[in-house]
Formats: structure tokens, C-alpha cells, sequence
């Protein structure tokens, strides 16, 4: 739920049933990480309120039923990033979170016109290595050595997710912050002590391509091609960029149900996950309310966040802290009025200059069957089978997407789209009527930068164009996939933008490149989620560690803000 400014509506808003006029610490937008901090602030005794433009909670990560009797997790669509610290300690299974892990976890189809294998990953090791073997024996004796490299260097980064980079010089960091960075710095080396054989391939894993990473440790295209997937996802980035292979982790970072680098759908879809947040939240006093537009964050004389204007006009007055989970943007250049409050000049400039390049498009289909894959037919009785639970990948080869990412950063959406479909229906029966299905198709390199002469994705025609692009990759792999369709729901990077507020469409809050990770994320000086205004601070993927239903940024902005007032986290 990111906050964009809209004129003030004639009827009232939601806000007029926050309860009081003044709270402890307001937070302004009610997406996944925002509901994280509230409970966190609530639960160490600060009335705290969250204010949500939306008429729900959640921002990117909810469930909506736009077509009747199909619920579609409408922008984010797979859980296993969000941190178990955060699961256990606002006990969200309590709350009604339910994994469902996925098994096996990907697949790869060959075309109609293809020699009918297919690769399958994530079911067990010896299923594993026999899919990979099919296309090259060395491949499928090198694959368990590089998830355990990946996994090593998951292991090294970990420790990074659960606080700011750790930064014991920090100036304005209070004695247990600086107690935490040492902390965090101490379980990092140790961590290197471990897997000291790993440090140096993971500073090239860090700094590399992608391609330039796969390529070394194997030959088959289609492995190579269905790995490379994850090393560009929400970005304008090619396979051959530099520092796209770090992004690889990804295929690791996953924990669900106590299992590491495993991703999973949760029941009820995303929705599932800011409702438990939000019931946690709730449990510990905290306000939630929707329909709330947020028009300007206020300072006092002093310069100290001190309130919140509501669209109508409304003054919500916090006593202690102001909290964005909107992205940085909107948060600095949108809702802060530069008459009433001097941003540093440096600071705004390098706000209004961050990369915001993604290319993300999302299409929820209801469909009325299973898509039939020519390499591997459905079952008679409609039953899902092992290509239908995980992620099923279309890329053909690198050279492929390199070729999409070329187009892309020129302004033209891909002649051949990079498409991912999940069918959470698969494993999940609430989100279908029986024996029908929710389809999601996550599709790349669409950048929200168009080239004026190639079109507009304001234009409905264009956006159908590109649709029907993406519908013709899936019928190379399963004819007939056109006609299963009863309903779709098109999100264009800037449907992206107006429906979420997301900045020109990027799902992160902001490129994932190196150059605005950590200590540069989202400013350099400025990785604490405190701001140059004193009393507000920046809670969400704009801000270390970065995107994805992760949780993180929402409970380590809450750890700053408790410690800044001295009250215990």
C-alpha cells in the first residue's frame, strides 16, 4: 500500500475513523512491511497508527478476487523470503499463515517443435540430477556442488537481512545499535570462518555476470537458461550484465516451513500473509485503516516529523515518529513539502536520480483447466501433475533474454518476453472453483520508459498487443492454453504505478543494483532508515535489505525507532 497523493474526495475518508487525532507513531501506507513495524511498535507499547490508500491492507502483497470465484495474488505471488525471526516472534501461523511448499519447485518445458524433454528441479536430489542428466551428465554432477555454494553464500549473507548494514560508527546510532552492528559483523566473519573456501567466488558472485557464473559451472542451455531466470528478475538487466549474478541467491534465499531455499504459495493467496501481519498488529493494539490518503507529511519548528495531513484535510498529530512505507520518491519528493521542510540538496538530488528500471508486467488468468504441456500431458482426469505445481519457465536460452534486455533498454518491450507461470490453484483449493484455476504469469523486460514512436501503455490496444505476445510464447509450449482462458486481469508497469504508487512501476522500491544496495540503499549516509528529518523514518524495500515479502526493513525500522526513544525492542 504505497501513498499517492489524489484530490480530496467529497465523501469521507477512512480516516475519519481513526479514533484519536494524536498517536505515538503514525505509519504511512499499509503494505507488508508497514504492518510489520506497527507491530512491533505496538507490541512495545506505543499507540501506533497505519494509514493504507487502499480499501485494503497489504500494498503488493494481497489477494483480489477481480474475477468472481477466482482470488488472484495480484502482484506478488510467491512466499519464502519473509524472515522466520518475524513469523515466530508475531506468531503469524497463529494469525491464520499457511505454507504450501511446492514440489517439485520448477519446470522447464520443451516447445511443440522440440525433442519433448523437459527439466524438473526441487523435487529430491536423485530426481534432480536424473532431469538435468538428460541434457548432460556433467551438468547433473556439478548442480548439487553449486547449491551448495549458493548455499554457502546464503550463509554469509543472512546475518545481513535482520538490521541495518551494520555500521558501528553510525552517527546517530544509539549504544545497542552499535552494540547490534558489532554483533552482526562478528556472526558475518564467522560465518566466513565457515565457509572461508566460499569468500572470494562470493565476492565475484557479487560482482559478476550471471552468464559469466553459469557458463563456468555448466553446459546445458536449458539448465542455464532456467537458472538465469532468477538473476534478472524486476530488473532491466541482461544475464551478461555485470552483478547480475549475485541475484542467483535468489534461487537460495526461500525458507518456508522450516526448509531452506524452499519457495511456496500460501494458502489463500499473498493476502494471507499482510492478514496475519495485520491480525498480529491488531492484537497488540495497533489502528489499521483503510481508504486513508496521506497528503503531506508536517514537521514542527524544530524540524522533528510531528504529523501526518490527511486528502481531506484532517491533521493526524504523532508524537514520537512518523514511519513511510511508501517508497523513497514519493516518501521525499511527493508527500514532504519543500516550503515547509529543507531536504539536504545533495540528499533530494540523488532521491530524484536513483534507478527506478524494472520491466515487470503481471497477467492473472482464470482459466477452466490445466494448461496441457506438449512434452508432458495433463492427466486424463484433470488431476495437477508435477509440471503444473511449480514454476514453470518459457526462456528458450541467454542469448535470448539478452536479446529481450537489449530491446528493453531502448525503450521496446521484448519481440520475446522472459515468462514465469505459477498455478497456485494446484496446491491450493480455495483460491478456484473445483477443478478450474488461478494462473499467474510474471513476464519481463515491459520497461514503464516507453519509446514514444513504439507506443504507450496507456493505450489499452498496445497493452493487448503485448498480452497477445505473451499468450503466443505459451501456446508454443501448450496449444490450446488461449481457449482455457474465462478471465484476465492485466497489470502494466504503470498500472503498477497508479494502482500501488509503485515509482514508474519497480516492485523493489528501486533497482537492485549494486549501486543501491546496503550502505547506498537508499541514499548513502542514510541505510539506518532514519532520514534527514529528524523523527521520520523510511520502513520499506526502498530501504536495506531491499525487495520481495521479506518483512525485514518493517521490523528493523522498528528496532531503530525503539532505540532511538530508549524503549526496549
Amino acid at each position: 500500500g504505497l501513498l499517492a497523493a489524489r484530490p480530496a474526495s467529497t465523501t469521507p475518508t477512512a480516516a475519519e475513523s481513526a479514533s484519536a487525532d494524536e498517536y505515538d507513531a503514525i505509519v504511512v501506507g499499509g503494505g507488508h512491511n508497514g504492518l510489520v513495524a506497527a507491530a512491533y511498535l505496538a507490541r512495545a507499547g506505543l499507540q501506533t497508527l497505519v494509514l493504507e490508500r487502499r480499501s485494503m491492507l497489504g500494498g503488493a502483497a494481497v489477494t483480489e478476487e477481480i474475477v468472481p470465484g477466482f482470488k488472484f495474488s495480484r502482484f506478488a505471488y510467491l512466499a519464502g523470503l519473509l524472515r522466520p525471526t518475524i513469523i515466530s516472534e508475531l506468531d503469524l501461523h497463529r494469525h491464520g499463515l499457511v505454507y504450501l511448499p511446492r514440489t517439485p519447485s520448477s519446470f522447464t518445458p520443451s516447445p511443440v517443435n522440440g525433442d519433448g524433454r523437459s527439466l524438473i528441479l526441487g523435487a529430491s536430489a536423485e530426481e534432480d540430477a536424473a532431469s538435468i542428466a538428460q541434457f548432460s551428465a556433467a551438468d547433473a554432477a556439478a548442480y548439487p556442488e553449486y547449491e551448495a555454494f549458493l548455499g554457502q553464500c546464503r550463509d554469509l549473507v543472512t546475518p545481513l537481512l535482520d538490521s541495518p548494514p551494520p555500521n558501528p560508527l553510525e552517527a546517530h546510532a544509539s549504544i545497542i545499535e552499535r552494540a547490534r552492528a558489532v554483533s552482526t559483523l562478528s556472526t558475518m566473519v564467522r560465518a566466513g570462518f565457515r565457509h572461508k573456501d566460499a569468500v572470494v567466488p562470493f565476492y565475484e558472485l557479487f560482482t559478476a555476470p550471471a552468464a559469466h557464473v553459469l557458463d563456468r559451472w555448466f553446459e546445458g542451455e536449458v539448465l542455464k537458461a532456467t537458472l538465469a531466470t532468477d538473476a534478472v528478475i524486476g530488473a532491466i538487466v541482461s544475464p551478461n550484465s555485470a552483478g547480475s549474478a549475485y541475484v542467483l541467491l535468489h534461487h537460495v534465499m526461500g525458507e518456508a516451513a522450516g526448509r531452506q531455499g524452499v519457495w511456496a504459495y500460501c494458502k489463500g493467496g499473498m493476502g494471507a500473509v499482510s492478514d496475519a501481519i495485520g491480525a498480529a498488529a491488531k492484537e497488540a493494539g495497533a489502528e489499521l485503516v483503510t481508504g486513508a490518503t496521506v497528503a503531506e507529511i508536517k514537521c514542527d519548528s524544530s524540524g522533528k516529523a510531528s504529523a501526518v495531513q490527511m486528502s481531506d484535510g484532517r491533521l493526524l498529530r504523532a508524537r514520537r515518529a512518523v514511519l513511510s512505507n511508501a517508497n523513497p520518491h514519493h516518501t521525499f519528493l511527493d508527500l514532504i513539502n519543500p516550503a515547509a521542510a529543507t531536504l539536504p540538496p545533495a540528499f533530494a538530488k540523488h532521491v530524484a536520480h536513483a534507478d527506478y528500471s524494472c520491466g515487470a508486467f503481471k497477467i492473472n488468468l482464470a482459466l477452466s483447466g490445466l494448461p496441457n504441456f506438449a512434452c508432458m500431458p495433463s492427466s486424463p482426469d484433470g488431476a495437477p501433475g508435477p509440471q503444473h505445481r511449480g514454476t514453470i519457465h518459457f526462456a528458450s536460452s541467454m542469448a535470448a533474454m539478452d536479446i529481450a534486455y537489449l530491446e528493453a533498454a531502448r525503450g521496446i518491450p521484448a519481440t520475446r518476453p522472459v515468462v514465469e507461470m505459477t498455478i497456485p490453484s494446484s496446491l491450493d483449493d480455495s483460491i478456484a472453483p473445483p477443478g478450474q484455476h488461478v494462473c499467474q504469469l510474471f513476464v519481463q523486460y515491459a520497461p514503464y520508459e516507453l519509446d514514444p514512436a513504439c507506443g504507450s501503455w496507456a493505450d489499452e490496444a498496445f497493452k493487448q498487443r503485448f498480452v497477445d505476445r505473451v499468450l503466443d510464447v505459451i501456446e508454443q509450449y501448450a496449444p490450446g492454453f488461449r481457449s482455457l482462458i474465462l478471465g484476465i486481469d492485466v497489470i502494466s508497469p504503470l498500472d503498477l504505478e497508479r494502482i500501488l504508487g509503485l515509482h514508474k512501476g519497480n516492485i523493489f522500491h528501486g533497482s537492485l543494483a549494486l549501486h543501491q544496495l546496503a550502505y547506498a540503499r537508499p541514499v548513502p549516509g542514510w541505510s539506518s532508515h532514519r532520514t534527514p528529518m529528524r523523527g521520520l523514518y523510511l520502513c520499506g524495500a526502498g530501504t536495506h535489505p531491499g525487495g520481495g515479502v521479506m518483512g525485514a526493513a518493517g521490523r528493523n525500522t522498528a528496532r531503530i525507532v525503539l532505540a532511538d526513544l530508549g524503549v526496549p525492542f
